[in-house]
Formats: C-alpha cells, sequence, structure tokens
C-alpha cells in the first residue's frame, strides 16, 4: 500500500522512515500518515472475510510496508461487548465495553507498541527510548524483547514496583525518576538526545496514532457484525454501524486521536456515514484538557502539581495534543468531562461486580465519566456508546478496599479448642458470615429489574434477598419473611405497587417496614401525591448508580 508522511504544519509529504522524527522542510515533528485512499477501497473491506482478525487485518491503511509476522503477539481483535447489567443499571440500552484487557500485555497500548515496533525493525532501529507511567513501557518492552531491540525505559517512582519488574523482566532497562510524568518525560528526550537514540514521542509519533485507530476500524465492524450492517446499505455498498458515542480515559490524549482518524478514514472509504461523538475524561487531580475546553482555551493551561493517585492519567502539559483533540471533540458534538479519584474508584468496583471485569483505574475513569454524563443527560438511553476498557489492574491496590474486605479464619487455633476436626472446621466457619443478614424483599414483575436489585445487593455480600414477581406473591413474601426493607415496583399486573403498600400499612407486624419505590417510569404530581408518607426513597429504574442505591439501602437498615 502506497502512503506519505504528510506534515500538519507546512504539508510537506515525505516517504515514513521510522528514524525520521521531523518535518525535512519545516523541523515540525507533528506529521500524519496519508494514504490513497483510491486504491485502499479497492481491496478495503472486500479482502477482510480471509484475513484473521487481528489488528494487521487493516494493514492497507498501516504505515508499514511488509508486516513481519515474526514479531507478532495476538495483538488487536478485542472482544466488544455487550454490557447488559451496566447498561440496565444505567438506562442505556446499547452500552458496549471494548475489553483491551484482552491483549497480549493486557492494554491497549499493545497496538502501539506492536505497530512502533514492527516500524523500527523495519527501518533498522536497535535501541530506542521511552517516558511512561507503566502501560507503555511493559508493552514496548515486550515486543522489543521479541526484536532484539533495547528500550530505557523512564518511568516516576510513582509507577507500582510490580509495572517496574515487569518491565525489567524483558530485558529493558528501568529509569526511575522522582517528580512528574512531564519531568520525566523531560528526561528521556534529553537522555536521546544526547545518545542519538530513536525516542518515541507518543501522539508525535507517527506509528502511535496509526495503531489507534485499529480500535475504530474494529468497533465498526463488529457493531456491524453484531447487529446487522447500517442502514443505507446495500449488496452494492455495505455500511458499518459506528456507536454515537465514544468514551475513552486520557492522558496525552492520543487514544482518541487515533480512533477519530480511523473513523475519518472509514467515511472516506465511504463505509460509515457518521463520526461518533468523542467523550476523553480526565481525572480532577490533572485534568488541563477540561478545565482549559470548558474556559474555551484553544491551548491548554498546564497543570504543574498533578494531585491524582492514577499515575496512569498524570500528565499535567498535553501541549498540542490537546488543541487538536479540542477541534475533534467540538466537531463531532463531544465533550471533554473529569471525574475524582474516588469516583473512578467506585466506578471500578461497579464495573467488576455488575459486569465481571476487573479493570485498571484509567478504565474505572472512563467509566465514571459515563456515569456523570448519563446522569447530566448529555447521553441519550438510546445512544450506542462504546467505553474503551483501557487495561487490567494488575494487580488490585490495597487503596481500593476499605478494612474489613477479608474475613480471616484461624484455622488451626479453633481446631485445637475443638474435640475433633470437623467441629473445629464448622466453628471457624461460623466466623466467615454474621448471625444474621440484613433481609430485602423485591418485589417487581420484571426478571431483568429484580436481577439488576438483586446484583447490586449481593456486590456487598451482606443481605438476604427474598424476590417476588407480582404484588400478591409479595404481600405473601412480606407477611411471611418480615424483612428489613422492600423494594417495590409500581406498574405491576392485577396488584400494583400501590395496592401493595396499602396492604403493608394494615397490618401492624408490616405497617412500619420501610419501602423504596424503584419505578421505570416519570411519575404525575398526582401519582408523587399517592406516595406522600407511604414511602422512604424514590428512585427511577436506570437513574440509579450501585453506590448511590446502596447508600440508600443502608440508610433504611437499622
Amino acid at each position: 500500500m502506497s502512503f506519505v508522511i504528510r506534515c500538519l504544519d507546512c504539508g510537506h509529504a515525505a516517504p515514513f522512515t521510522p528514524n525520521s522524527m521531523q518535518c525535512p522542510k519545516c523541523s515540525s515533528q507533528w506529521r500524519e500518515a496519508e494514504y490513497d485512499m483510491v486504491v485502499a477501497a479497492k481491496t478495503f473491506p472486500s479482502q477482510l472475510t480471509r484475513r484473521e482478525f487481528d489488528l494487521w487485518r487493516y494493514q492497507e491503511l498501516l504505515p508499514i510496508r511488509t508486516p513481519n509476522p515474526s514479531l507478532r503477539l495476538g495483538e488487536g481483535g478485542t472482544p466488544l461487548i455487550k454490557a447488559a447489567n451496566l447498561g440496565m443499571m444505567l438506562g442505556l440500552n446499547n452500552l458496549y465495553i471494548k475489553d483491551e484487557r484482552q491483549g497480549p500485555t493486557s492494554s491497549f497500548k499493545d497496538r502501539q507498541a506492536s505497530l512502533t515496533i514492527a516500524a523500527l525493525k523495519e527501518g533498522g532501529i536497535t535501541e530506542m527510548v521511552a517516558a511512561s507511567t507503566g502501560n507503555v513501557a511493559i508493552a514496548l518492552s515486550a515486543y522489543a524483547a521479541r526484536a532484539g531491540i533495547k528500550l530505557w525505559a523512564f518511568v516516576t517512582s510513582l509507577v507500582p514496583g510490580v509495572k517496574m519488574r515487569e518491565i525489567a523482566l524483558y530485558g529493558s532497562q528501568v529509569i526511575k525518576i522522582t517528580g512528574s510524568y512531564d519531568q520525566a518525560k523531560q528526561m528521556a528526550s534529553e537522555f536521546a538526545r544526547q545518545r542519538g537514540l530513536y525516542q518515541d514521542m507518543g501522539a508525535r509519533t507517527v506509528t502511535a496514532v496509526e495503531a489507534m485507530k485499529t480500535l475504530a476500524f474494529e468497533i465498526a465492524e463488529q457493531l456491524t457484525l453484531q447487529n446487522g450492517p447500517a442502514e443505507g446499505s446495500s449488496d452494492d455498498n455495505p455500511k458499518w454501524r459506528t456507536p454515537d458515542w465514544y468514551v475513552q480515559a486520557i492522558s496525552g490524549g492520543m487514544g482518541p486521536l487515533g480512533v477519530y482518524k480511523g473513523f475519518k478514514e472509514l467515511k472516506q472509504l465511504g463505509i460509515i456515514d457518521n463520526i461518533p461523538a468523542l467523550a476523553p475524561i480526565q481525572v480532577e487531580g490533572c485534568a488541563p484538557m477540561v478545565e482549559s475546553w470548558k474556559k474555551g482555551l484553544e491551548i491548554a493551561e498546564p497543570v504543574l502539581s498533578p494531585k491524582t493517585r492514577i499515575e496512569t492519567l498524570a500528565t499535567g502539559d498535553p501541549g498540542r495534543t490537546y488543541s487538536m483533540l479540542r477541534n475533534q471533540v467540538n466537531e463531532t458534538g463531544g465533550v471533554f468531562e473529569s471525574v475524582s479519584d474516588e469516583e473512578s474508584f467506585r466506578a471500578m468496583h461497579a464495573l467488576a461486580k455488575m459486569e465481571g471485569i476487573s479493570a485498571e483505574p484509567a478504565s474505572g475513569t472512563a467509566f465514571a465519566g459515563l456515569f456523570k454524563l448519563v446522569r447530566a443527560g448529555i447521553i441519550k438511553p438510546d445512544d450506542v456508546v462504546v467505553v474503551n476498557c483501557t487495561g487490567h489492574t494488575m494487580p488490585a491496590e490495597q487503596y481500593l478496599f476499605t478494612e474489613g474486605w477479608t474475613r480471616d479464619i484461624d484455622l488451626g487455633k479453633k481446631q485445637a479448642e475443638a474435640d475433633t476436626p470437623q467441629e473445629g472446621l464448622l466453628s471457624a466457619l461460623n466466623n466467615v458470615t454474621p448471625n444474621r443478614f440484613s433481609r430485602v424483599a423485591v418485589v417487581d414483575d420484571t426478571p431483568e429489574a429484580r436481577r439488576l436489585i438483586r446484583r447490586i445487593l449481593q456486590s456487598q455480600g451482606d443481605f438476604e434477598i427474598f424476590e417476588a414477581a407480582n404484588g400478591r406473591e409479595g404481600v405473601e413474601l412480606i407477611a411471611r419473611e418480615l424483612p428489613d426493607l422492600v423494594i417495590l415496583d409500581l406498574m405491576m399486573p392485577e396488584m400494583d405497587g400501590y395496592a401493595v403498600m396499602d396492604a403493608l400499612r394494615s397490618k401492624p407486624e408490616t405497617t412500619n417496614i420501610p419501602v423504596i419505590v424503584a419505578t421505570a417510569k416519570e411519575l404525575t404530581v398526582d401519582e408523587k401525591s399517592r406516595l406522600q408518607g407511604q414511602i422512604q426513597s424514590l428512585m427511577l429504574k436506570g437513574d440509579f448508580l450501585n453506590d448511590e442505591f446502596l447508600d440508600e439501602v443502608r440508610s433504611l437498615i437499622k
């Protein structure tokens, strides 16, 4: 495939050589790959069905002349998972998770590393320098080891030790900087300059941005495979589907830059009609892009002293990346947003407990941003939303948990005190759970809603849950079990929620049981008036998040 590298400042086009890191005409470091779309359209996407579902499936639109299969580790081709439970919790009918944890080193940076190392190998480069907050250095180290390239990895002292050890395991040299990530980048740049080495420059690295656009290709293709062709498709002109929103946590912002470019190229090829709105999310302790965008600034105001525990998102000075991403966000009708560290950590718990996906804190930031945009009504219930789950939480840090997250058993002590080993075992197990769980009755005629509420409660592990599928069953269940709390749907056939409450209030043994009404419809003034004094809380289904719901439950259970 023929391609050139075009300067974003002077427009000069030149052949791609990875060791040439600036425009030969004006010395700008900001360039991008440009392809002959007329030629690409002849084989793309018609040839895709005969190829493996991985990053190299899209080789016509990648800046590699001769892909080298011996360097591959299985990059790309990650699942697109429909998040049914989380979607129900948020009231989103079409929520998808791009599960980048399933790359070779468990993060989306594998895309960047695989293409960059392949290009360096093709260019005969044997040594390189990179600054990283962890994931980039791990991914580059793995691919560099496979290609026989020496990597000097500059990381901050806040990068978890387990990540530094993995970087070193691949044979890379770890340079630990006691300072900010921006300072680590400065040190790496000076080191590369002094030794004349190739340096990975993030969003200024052509291969890095080009690799990230394969996310867009995969998302559009996977949405189409799962839901059928987009409207306006024909046998002669098949159309792929695109989401309405693409959500990702950002530090330097390279990911969404590449994703936008990928969707833009698909539109140029006539394969899609729309580019999704971009929603880049940052943490409040280091949100230069968000704050600058909200102020209407064209150039970002740097954050000189980032204050976040999520080190992978601590880029205080995004430089020109902000200006480029700002234009793309505005063009697509997107939005920048920020969330706190604590909101990110809560979102990690929600994702793990609702969908079985253990994600890194940066991914938690993306989901916390999603929650915030849904609450604000910016993302609508019928919007198709894809969130990039950028990496795995390896390992889950201690600060994510409160005291009591384990229950300890000293089996040796219990068995020594017992007459038989079996009695000691049973005695020890009695310490695992309290004598009595809080008891909750869920009355709802929709199985999915009952499952969602049960799942949210079970995620905390300290509730005994009873279910009834209609109002009559609910009244009988509540009278029999006398729960500590009732979670009640209003709209049920035969006996609705109002009749259930009347029945409960008519009996002295059930009249004081607190009730949370969870309804799918917006109530009228008259309907709300009927509930006055009858219930303790009203929550709209799809409008409550698990932490809010659990706080409400706990406040009502004595």
